[in-house]
């Protein structure tokens, strides 16, 4: 069975190398199948995950040879005659890359006509999307931009959870206020909260307090790897069994949600 998880959060609280410590932990376990989604057109997975990126990674939106043939219309165009359910169960395997047991598919954005137009890009990556979260047995964690826009409300209602992160600073408290409403209205039934940059008891409490309403799955406190992977773009604790414990104890919060089915 398996575990959809979508990861959102205002820029800068660090989402990113969140994402990439949850897939690896959770793919440390040798039962478990991960893909990660990079669904953020800001961010950078890869290096977070530790995926080397001297042979570029073409993100699926962009693969316009592959869009053509499953929809049979030219990527940028708009209107005219296309497949609405092209063929994408094959793509993960094809276009994905690999490292620690973690599989990375880039997503890309859509160039043209808005994140809501209907284009040959956009029905693969919605196709795609769709296709991960109802379809595949494997765990996949989506990193995704504040928007989730990748999400339509026929897929939200599978994700199992979305998990906003925020630190203890103000804007970062009321972009999840924002975040959940914008989950609650495609459909995601579970919304919750990792807090992350946690220095002391009083960050905690104060997550607590004026994030009263949500469930809060876990704080990872300041940690200087941490700081120093996201100054440089890197992945931290190359070892993942050396990152803090409560990122252990975040993961199986995670999986007791599939359990709950």
């Amino acid at each position: 069975m398996g575990l959809k998880i979508a990861i959102g959060g205002k820029g800068g609280v660090g989402k990113t190398t969140i994402s990439a410590l949850l897939a690896r932990s959770l793919a440390s376990d040798a039962d478990n199948k991960v893909i990660a989604i990079d669904a953020d057109p800001v961010s950078n997975l890869a290096a977070a995950l530790g995926i080397d990126e001297h042979e570029p990674i073409t993100p699926i939106a962009e693969l316009r040879e592959l869009i053509a043939e499953r929809t049979g219309a030219e990527p940028g165009t708009m209107g005219g005659f296309f497949t609405l359910n092209p063929k994408v169960d094959d793509i993960p395997e094809r276009f994905s890359r690999e490292r620690d047991r973690v599989k990375l598919l880039v997503m890309g954005t859509v160039q043209q006509g808005g994140s809501g137009c209907i284009c040959p890009e956009s029905t693969i990556l919605k196709a795609l999307m769709t296709h991960l979260v109802l379809v595949r047995d494997d765990i996949v964690l989506m990193d995704m931009e504040a928007g989730v826009e990748h999400l339509g409300r026929g897929t939200s209602a599978y994700v199992d959870a979305l998990v906003i992160v925020v630190n203890p600073g103000a804007r970062s408290r009321l972009a999840a206020e924002k975040i959940k409403k914008l989950g609650q209205d495609i459909g995601i039934k579970r919304i919750v909260v990792l807090g992350n940059r946690i220095k002391n008891d009083e960050d905690k409490e104060l997550i607590k307090s004026t994030l009263a309403d949500f469930e809060i799955i876990g704080f990872l406190p300041e940690h200087d790897e941490i700081i120093d992977a996201d100054r440089y773009g890197k992945r931290p604790f190359d070892d993942i069994n050396q990152a803090p414990q409560e990122l252990s104890s975040i993961t199986s919060r995670l999986m007791s949600y599939r359990d709950q089915k």
